[in-house]
């Protein structure tokens, strides 16, 4: 009896010195965050709609009906132009947004933009889509009007 009573306080003595002995937990890792700007600035937001109108023309391909949709994502464009120093898609979620867009896959125009006119954030529709209107142009004016209450 003294041999399994011995035995007994041996296990919780081991087990004890080896939580003691255990390293600490790690630290979990801080993910670099870029923090968008408030508001795009009028140069990027002008270079963007540029950059639309133009590729628009190009694909042949046209702007939401609802001009506010073209808009938003315009000066999403921009405002990731201005934080990561390229367009990347606004419309999409991202672990670690600087990653993303060093990659280059996500930036307008996207790669299933490119390959199959698919447009994610409904900037640029093909004419047969529902939402597409017959537009391939917006103002700098519509933009700031469509956004001005965001």
């Amino acid at each position: 009896m003294t041999t399994s009573a011995l035995q007994a306080s041996t296990s919780y003595g081991v087990g004890f010195a080896i939580s003691s002995v255990a390293p600490p937990p790690r630290r979990l890792h801080h993910r670099h965050v870029t923090v968008a700007n408030a508001e795009p600035t009028d140069k990027s937001v002008e270079i963007m709609r540029k950059f639309s109108e133009q590729y628009a023309r190009r694909s042949g391909t046209y702007f939401c009906v609802d001009k506010g949709v073209t808009s938003v994502v315009i000066k999403g464009l921009a405002d990731h132009k201005d934080a990561l120093g390229a367009p990347l898609c606004p419309c999409r979620h991202y672990d670690d947004k600087a990653a993303e867009a060093t990659q280059g896959f996500w930036n307008c125009p996207c790669v299933p933009m490119r390959e199959r006119k698919e447009c994610h954030c409904m900037l640029f529709l093909t004419s047969d889509n529902d939402f597409a209107g017959k537009e391939q142009t917006i103002s700098l004016e519509e933009i700031k009007e469509s956004t001005a209450n965001m």
